[in-house]
């Protein structure tokens, strides 16, 4: 590189284009904070929702609602995942060790691996890798936000 070289690249450390890259890869593995921020960073709270809600949104949207009901259905494979992850290896952890806080320990453990299984298998089995299960969500909370507002006003 001359002299005749661009300015601005040239003017850039090697660390500051890497962490500039570093900075943008991670941004968007984590775009669901973007997603949910206009919500979580709320000045009021969005009021808590029925089934009946939902129901009615899956009722009113089409693309979307089909979306988040086969999502919320992913819900219970997780939660069944849970409880039979949590209950065998705190149930081999007591029968092999008994000792109390091993088992807790593999009780808290279980649960977090059987919810990760579980949602693995409801990923595959409702094919939950073809639905924008987030964007759906979104659209629900916008939704909501959208019907709250009309009832206040």
């Amino acid at each position: 590189m001359g002299a005749s070289g661009d300015s601005s690249s040239s003017s850039d450390s090697f660390f500051r284009v890497q962490w500039k890259e570093y900075k943008e890869f991670w941004s968007n593995r984590f775009s669901i904070l973007d997603n949910y921020s206009k919500f979580i960073k709320s000045n009021e709270p969005l009021p808590s929702w029925s089934d009946s809600d939902i129901d009615a949104f899956i009722a009113s949207d089409p693309v979307h609602g089909h979306t988040l009901k086969t999502a919320r259905e992913a819900v219970k494979y997780g939660a069944v995942g849970s409880v039979i992850g949590a209950v065998s290896t705190a149930g081999l952890a007591w029968k092999y060790s008994r000792s109390l806080h091993g088992a807790a320990l593999s009780f808290g453990a279980g649960a977090v691996f059987g919810w990760t299984f579980g949602h693995e298998i409801a990923n595959h089995s409702l094919q939950l890798y073809r639905l924008d299960t987030m964007a759906a969500q979104v659209k629900f909370l916008d939704w909501w936000r959208s019907k709250t507002q009309e009832r206040l006003t």
